[in-house]
Parts: C-alpha cells; structure tokens; sequence
C-alpha cells in the first residue's frame, strides 16, 4: 500500500512538471512579438521607472487610480538586474525589443507559477484528476494570452492564488495550532497585496474568508481580516502623508464612474477568443451550483456582478477568474466522465491539442515590430529642443532608458501643459487617434504637424478563429510619426 502510494505520487509530481514545461512554451514564445504592446503597459512600466528613479510610488501628481504594488513589484524585480542601463539600450529595433522583452518575460514566469497554483489549489479542494485537468487548461487554452501582458491582473494574480491555496491548506491544519494561525495570516497577507495591486480583488474576499471560517474559529477570522484590510490601506494613508487625500478621493470615484461598452462586449470578446474554455466553464459552473459547490460560485458569481454594476471595463479584467474556468472545466470532466476513464482521457487529450494548437498559431504572430522600430527612430531625434508627445509604451523608453528629459510622460500631459520648445514630434499611433477627436490639442498638434516616417505591421492573418484576438491588438498596426516647429 505504501510503495503504491509512493509511486502515485512520482506520478503525481512528474505530471505537473510536465504541464509546467507545457506552460512554460506556451507562456514564453515569442513574448516581445506577441500581443501588441498596450498603452496600460506603457503606464506601469514608466511608473516602475519612476519608483526606481525617484524611491516615490506616486508618479502623477495628484492622479491616483491605482495602489502601488504594482509598481513597487515591477520597479524591484526590474531594479534588482540593473534595469534599463543594464541592457545598454542603444538606438536599433533589437535593443528596444530586449527592453520589453525583460518585463513580458516576468509576466510569462508568473503565468507558470499561476499554472502551478491552479494545480495545487485543484489537488487540495477537488483531487488530482481535477488538478490535471484544470493546469493543463490554464496552460494551453487561448484566453490566455492576455496573461502575456504588463498588467496589474497579472502581477495579483498569484497572489490571489497563493491567498486561496494558503486558506485551503488552514482547514487541513489543527484547530489551534500555530501553523494554521500562520496559515491564515499568510493568506490574509497574501490578499492584502492583491487589493493592494487592484483595489477590485476585494470582491474575492467572501471566498477566501469562506475557507478560513469555521463556526471555532471566528478569531482566525479576525485574524486573517486585518492584512487583507491593513495593507490595502497604505495607498489612502500615503496620500494624507502628501497631504493629498482630497485627491485620493476624487481618483478613486473617477475610476468608479468612468464608462465602457459593458459587461456583454467583454464577454463577447472572450467568447471570440476562446469559446471552448467559456462553454466549459460556464458548464462546470452550473454543474458546481447543481452539486452545491461553494468554492466555484464564490470565486465567479461576485466577480461577474461586479462587473455588472461597475461603469468601465476592459476585456483583460478577466484575468482573475480565468483560472475559476479552468477549475470548473475540470470539475465537469471529472463528474460527467468520471466512470469512463478511456473516454476521459480523450476528451481532454483532444480539447488540450485544440487549445494548443490555437493559442501557438496565435501567440507566435508578429503584431509589434513596427512599434520598436518606430521607438528607435525617435531615439534618434532626442535633442534639447524637442518634445515628444506620445504614448506611454513609447514615453517612458525614450526617459528612462535614453534619458529625454523634454517628452511628455503621456500624449494627454499636452491637454494640461505647454510645449516649452521650438520643436515637437508626435507619435501618431492607434492609441493617439482614438483620442484626438476627444481633445482640441491634441488635434491641433496633430494637425500642424506634418509625417516625417510611418512604420506599420500587418501581421497577415485572417481575424477569425484562432486570430479573433488581432481585433484588439491594433496600436502597433500603423504609426505615424509627425514633427512640427513652434
């Protein structure tokens, strides 16, 4: 009995080193060509800078919309190797591509970390079947190419993970035992920090606190609940510091209210992108609702009625419960197939290979060669007597790594400051468009400016199945650099 325990559990342990090496390929290729890179990753990546050059989370003034781990996490991780000097960054396409290539590299490392806490988090609540089934989903499923990206998603998200494991393995802990009250704290902790990422994660804190109660255990409770709200509380606090509170205030009710398309086109986006995974998840969801299953319900239905109330919403805010998905997928084919192995097996075997298959004809698509070749062209014309108004993804390459002291951090600083110097160069990209007809400046600057080169990218493929996610990769299709004299 024993010997056969033992070699279940090589088993065990050589299956999930093998969906980590699956997920490492699938996570890892081709980071620097695939998604485009996104004007929110340009913010976080300069406010990573900014934390390194100046030790202040705080780079906007006034402007507060999100807490400051995601920063603080970039901006010590990127420092800790000497980031950006480090790269010796120099005026060609490849340097500018190695730049991104250190982040998106950090994002595809914890995408396999979340892979392996998916598996952990399957084994200990439902078994290893589920475990399996689920990582290998997490691992090779379409949706998750938006993992690939520098968001603050995806830098909480293991956390998010490692505060649901860390409550599971409490309930296995003795009642009164430090390690459960370690366990629990730990939990709390690791909570605090996603909130502390993104202040929507606390609609999260029903599932988790529903591991750690227990009719005897109201203090652990009590316990878990001050990190999840203590650290969170560093952002407002800091704010009072700087004597800024009124500011934080009118940011955090600016995020709240601001408006999108809704929660049926973020879903349709992710329908487009990834329709088995929906199906089966939403499946395994119901079947979790019929069997009375908590922990599945707990860790969606919130966040989807979050979603619901809340003005603005981007397709990415799937993020955090992509890995519900996986585990409910996983629970249906383990209790639908569960007394026909053979067939099990297959099914997965076949919905794995599909996944596969899509998400590699997608991710190993080139979307953002002209973006670096047009960031080391306007390396070539920082001088003292230029402004740069461009976005972010561009901004911060052009300060941090070659030292432009004149650029705007943000195209939208044009709508608030002057331009000091006799010459302006505007980067005219996807992004930049969608907001000109918004802003008279930035339309006025675009129209007394004339083009002085265009790069664009067209990564010739159909934008249908399995390149549906091309529709929302477009700010490195054409960019259109203008340069005008004042």
């Amino acid at each position: 009995m024993q010997q056969a325990t033992i070699l279940r559990s090589l088993g065990g342990k050589k299956m999930l080193l093998a969906v980590l090496a699956l997920s490492g390929i699938v996570h890892l290729v081709n980071v620097t060509g695939f998604p485009d890179i996104f004007y929110d990753e340009g913010i976080y990546m300069r406010r990573a800078m900014y934390l390194l050059d100046t030790g202040s989370p705080q780079d906007s003034g006034t402007f507060y919309d999100h807490p400051y781990f995601g920063q603080i996490f970039l901006g010590a991780v990127l420092g800790s190797i000497g980031y950006p000097s480090s790269l010796n960054p120099t005026a060609d396409p490849q340097s500018m591509e190695a730049l991104y290539s250190v982040p998106r590299v950090l994002m595809g490392l914890l995408a396999i970390a979340d892979t392996f806490l998916i598996y952990k988090i399957a084994d200990v609540r439902y078994g290893r079947k589920v475990a399996i089934i689920a990582s290998i989903l997490f691992a090779v499923m379409p949706a998750m190419w938006l993992t690939r990206r520098i968001l603050l998603d995806n830098i909480l998200l293991p956390f998010l993970l490692s505060s649901i494991l860390l409550a599971l393995y409490s309930r296995n802990a003795e009642e009164k035992s430090s390690k459960r009250t370690a366990l629990v704290l730990l939990s709390g902790a690791a909570l605090g920090i996603a909130i502390f990422t993104k202040v929507p994660v606390f609609v999260f804190m029903p599932l988790v606190a529903s591991l750690v109660y227990t009719p005897k255990s109201k203090r652990l409770l009590a316990l878990w609940l001050a990190p999840v709200v203590l650290i969170p509380m560093i952002w407002p606090a800091y704010s009072m510091s700087l004597g800024q509170f009124d500011y934080w205030q009118e940011g955090v009710l600016w995020q709240a209210q601001r408006e999108s398309n809704g929660l049926l086109y973020i879903t349709e986006i992710l329908f487009s992108t990834d329709p088995v995974l929906l199906v089966l998840g939403a499946a395994g969801a119901v079947l979790a609702a019929v069997l009375r299953d908590r922990f599945v319900l707990l860790w969606i239905v919130p966040f989807v009625l979050f979603l619901a109330v809340i003005g603005y919403m981007q397709y990415f805010y799937w993020i955090p419960i992509l890995p519900a998905l996986c585990v409910a997928a996983g629970i249906l084919f383990a209790k639908v197939l569960s007394s026909r192995p053979k067939i099990l097996a297959a099914a997965v075997a076949v919905v794995a290979a599909f996944g596969l298959a899509s998400t590699l004809a997608l991710v190993t698509t080139n979307v953002t060669s002209a973006q670096y070749s047009a960031m080391a062209f306007l390396a070539t014309k920082i001088d003292d007597d230029t402004t740069f108004v461009a976005n972010p993804v561009y901004a911060w390459v052009l300060k941090s790594a070659f030292g432009n002291k004149n650029g705007f951090s943000d195209y939208r600083d044009l709508i608030y400051s002057p331009v000091r110097t006799d010459h302006t160069v505007v980067v005219a990209e996807g992004h930049f468009m969608s907001a000109i007809d918004d802003y008279d400046k930035l339309r006025n600057a675009y129209e007394k400016s004339g083009t002085i080169a265009t790069f664009e990218n067209d990564p010739g493929k159909p934008q249908t199945y399995p390149y549906t996610p091309l529709n929302y990769n477009w700010e490195g299709r054409t960019i259109d650099i203008r340069a005008s004299s004042n």
